[in-house]
Parts: C-alpha cells; structure tokens; sequence
C-alpha cells in the first residue's frame, strides 16, 4: 500500500508494521512535520535488550522522517507488572532498584535518538510522576467509568491467561487502565497522539486510544510493530546463556556481533530490513544470495547493528578476536561457524580441567570419552594439542576467550568468568 506519509511507506518496507487504528486518517495526521508519538518502557532490568529493537528502531525511524518521540518509562507501572502474554507475575521492585534501572535504559537508548528539548529532539518522561500521587477514588471516578470489563476481558493479552487458568490479580488488572491514563496525560501535557508498542500492547493501547475519545471528544492512533520472532516462530534474543542485552556492561561488544553474525539464514535479509540502515532497494538486491555471499551478508549485518548499538570503534577489535579464535583472516571472517559458548566458572581448581570442561560443556557424554579424545591427540586448546592433565591458567583475567576443539567438527568457545 502506498502511503501519503514517508514515514509510514518506510515503516512498512522495512518491516515494522503490524496493525493500526484508523490508519488512513494517522496516515493523513503524518503528513504534518512534527508529530509527537510515544513507546513505554518498564524499568524491570537495567538494560534493555535484543526483544526492545524492534520499538526502538520505530521511533529512530519516525524522528528520522520530521517527528518527535517520547520515551516513557514507566517508573509507575513497573512497581505493578504488565499482564500482557506474560505467564508469571513480576516481582515488585523498590523505588532504589526502579532508580537504578532508569538510568541503565536511558543510556541504552541515546545511541539511538537525538534527545534534547529542541522540537525534533526525543524527550524521557517518567510516570511515576503522575502516577505515584494519584488519588484513587478520583480516579475510579474521572478514568475508571469509562472502561468496560466486558471489554477489557475481550483483549487477547487478557484472554491469553484466563484460558489457561492462570491467576490474574486485580493488581495487574489495573494496568490496562494506568496505561491508558499515561496516553490521557501526554496527550493533555505534551500533545502526543500516537503510542507505539509491540503487537501485544494492542489492548493496552487501544484502551488509551478510547479513553481519549470519551474524555477529550479528540482522535488518538494506535500504532503496533511485529513481535522479533524466527523464520520457526521462536522469540528472539535470548540464547542458552541468556538475554542479548543491549549495555555492554551486561554483555560484551563482541558477544553481541557474534550473536547477529550466527543468525540463522532465513532470518538475515528480515533482520537487515529492520536493522541497518543501508537503503530498502539495496537490500532487495541481496535478497537472492546464498551460501557464501549470504554468509557476507551476515557480516554487514553484524558489524552495522553492532555500530548504531556500540558504535564503530569496538569492530576492528572484534574482527581481530574472532579472527585469532576462528583462524580466519582479518579481511574474511566468513568461514567462522556458528559455535556454542561455554562459560567457565572458576570456583574451584576442577572446574579448570580440560575433561571436566569437556564433559560440563556437552562436547563429550562422558569423562571416559573426553579421556579418549584427549589420549588419542584430538583436542586442541587455541589449535594447540592438550594432554589429558590439562587445566586451565586461574590466572588469565574474567573475559577471556578460548576455541576448545575435539577431531575437526566439535568446537565451543570458552569465556572465563
């Protein structure tokens, strides 16, 4: 569909589109240079992370076509818990953990928006400010009466977990109505009329849609993004070890590119869409690539989402490690393989030794066949042989990497903790 708003024909190129409310009118709305546009965050962790990207991309798209986003966090709402699709309740954080969570996100976001107080730049703003004072009984008043439960239950997100039987406390039933009361507030205070949100937040984001229409007699726009999912239906960003976090405190440069750089072939060209910000007709070209080519492309999409999250700085050192651990050149990294990673936890002088390592790891099924690997000349330690009473240095520093192989096929990668 061809758009009268550059932002929305690009939006929807790229891959970020999944559903609206009355889109033809928000298409109208776009057109206008200026336009302010919401996403929320809750500060659960002190990082954001790979699931984040798509939402984050978004609104780095729309400040790039003339529009003005808003950072919410949702320093209110975090201290109550989202019961979208979520099959647990969250635990309930203090305000110094919800403090300290803030500011991890905030610095996550600023390699992606220009933040300022000028008319394009991105603003934060925090809802606990208004939602920490609220009066209760005012607010059952003024905001409450205008959501029906029969409509509220109707969501998916709610269904979701009725239908499996799992408990949803008045406490988390109460979020729908908050959310929609944060789209009230900046549609009053900063004149935001759209909100953004992953395709789970359709409910939540509807709600504020219509309580802006009961309360002010005024249009509101829904706008939601596909969930970051696998060409299999899995969710991304997350791996054996966990979340593909965004801070470099959490998780290094190098982890990150790797975890781009081992995306699965049929994920590449979506990614790089979403992702990059090479041209939309540019990537078209690549979409026909294979096998080796395909492999480079995995590269450029390593190394650009690597750059807007990390800038370009850490890429030689990156390229450099994976090549003194791959065995590849500088210049062709191409014939890295996707390999597993096995954390090393020094606790004691066993968990130094290369057959426990090689057992702990999953490289061999047993002490007695790592033993034959190792007696019979078969496992390199950095492509150099190792005896069967091999241990680890405990003195090498937290971070470092080490490529263990067994014959020619079975490789991991070990990272000193």
């Amino acid at each position: 569909m061809k758009y009268k708003s550059s932002f929305l024909n690009e939006a929807e190129a790229r891959g970020f589109f999944y559903q609206s409310t009355n889109l033809t009118v928000m298409d109208e709305f776009l057109t206008t240079r200026g336009r302010s546009g919401y996403l929320g965050f809750d500060v659960t962790a002190r990082s954001l992370h790979v699931g984040h990207l798509i939402p984050i991309f978004l609104l780095r798209l729309f400040q790039k076509h003339g529009h003005k986003p808003i950072v919410l966090a949702g320093g209110g709402t975090t201290k109550i818990g989202d019961p979208s699709f979520k099959n647990k309740t969250r635990p309930i954080l203090t305000d110094e953990e919800i403090s300290s969570n803030l500011e991890g996100i905030e610095s996550c976001l600023t390699p992606f928006l220009k933040f300022g107080n000028d008319e394009l730049e991105t603003i934060i703003v925090n809802n606990a400010d208004w939602l920490d004072n609220l009066k209760y009984i005012p607010f059952l008043r003024d905001i409450g009466k205008h959501f029906s439960i029969n409509r509220m239950i109707g969501f998916e997100s709610v269904k979701a977990k009725l239908s499996t039987n799992d408990s949803l406390s008045f406490l988390e039933f109460n979020y729908m109505m908050l959310q929609a009361y944060d789209f009230y507030k900046l549609y009053i205070e900063k004149d935001c009329c759209i909100q953004f949100g992953g395709q789970d937040q359709w409910g939540n984001i509807v709600c504020g849609v219509e309580l802006i229409k009961k309360k002010l007699g005024k249009e509101a726009f829904g706008f939601t993004t596909p969930l970051l999912t696998t060409s299999s239906g899995q969710k991304m960003g997350k791996t054996t070890n966990g979340a593909i976090w965004l801070s470099k405190e959490m998780l290094s440069p190098y982890d990150f590119w790797q975890y781009w750089r081992n995306v699965d072939d049929a994920d590449v060209i979506k990614l790089m869409y979403l992702f990059t910000d090479l041209d939309v007709e540019e990537i078209k070209k690549m979409e026909s690539l294979e096998g080796q080519e395909l492999n480079d492309v995995k590269i450029i999409l390593a190394n650009e989402v690597t750059a807007i999250v990390h800038g370009r700085e850490p890429l030689p050192e990156i390229h450099s490690t994976a090549s003194s651990i791959f065995g590849s050149s500088k210049n062709d990294l191409s014939s890295q393989a996707s390999v597993p990673k096995y954390h090393l936890k020094r606790s004691n002088s066993d968990d130094l030794s290369i057959v426990n390592i090689m057992v702990e790891s999953g490289m061999c099924i047993s002490r007695g066949d790592a033993k034959r690997s190792l007696r019979g000349n078969g496992v390199y330690l950095n492509n150099e042989t190792v005896a069967e009473d091999y241990k680890i240095s405990a003195d090498l520093p937290a971070g470092t990497l080490l490529k263990l192989s067994c014959g020619k096929k079975k490789h991991i990668l070990i990272i000193l903790e």
